[in-house]
């Protein structure tokens, strides 16, 4: 995976349950070939995978080089098979949700917004914001800050 020629899939994207997933899969395996391009790994949200799975960042690179897909799934379920649904869920909303936490960072984060599409003021949340500059379909919603 050469993540300076191509997009990691989309945060979106759910393996086991969990959002974000097959992204922070795309971005270990970059990471270990040191193909990450301008990604980072491991960012804030995948810091908030890896503590929901008790891994930490270098234990999921050396997981996600010795398995196959299916068989992450199957550790994935395995290990997060004790935690009640409504966790995983919280979990999926803590990615979904993220916002900038303070100023300077909402600074920054309009300025990206704006140099992609001044126009999408709906966008609010990194993983929307992601998706808009991946070139990821992003239908407009009317929920601004």
């Amino acid at each position: 995976m050469d993540l300076s020629k191509t997009f990691p899939r989309s945060p979106r994207d759910k393996m086991s349950g969990l959002v974000h997933l097959p992204r922070m899969i795309d971005k270990a395996l970059a990471s270990k070939l040191n193909t990450l391009g301008e990604y980072i790994y491991p960012c804030p949200l995948d810091k908030i995978i890896l503590d929901f799975l008790q891994i930490d960042a270098e234990e999921w690179i050396r997981l996600v080089h010795s398995q196959n897909e299916e068989q992450l799934t199957r550790w994935v379920e395995k290990k997060s098979g004790s935690s009640p649904p409504d966790d995983m869920e919280s979990i999926n909303r803590k990615i979904l949700e993220r916002k900038p936490d303070s100023e300077d960072r909402w600074k920054r984060f309009y300025e990206l917004r704006d140099n992609i599409d001044s126009s999408r003021k709906d966008i609010v949340t990194w993983v929307d914001l992601i998706d808009l500059e991946e070139g990821r379909h992003m239908p407009a919603t009317r929920e601004e800050k």
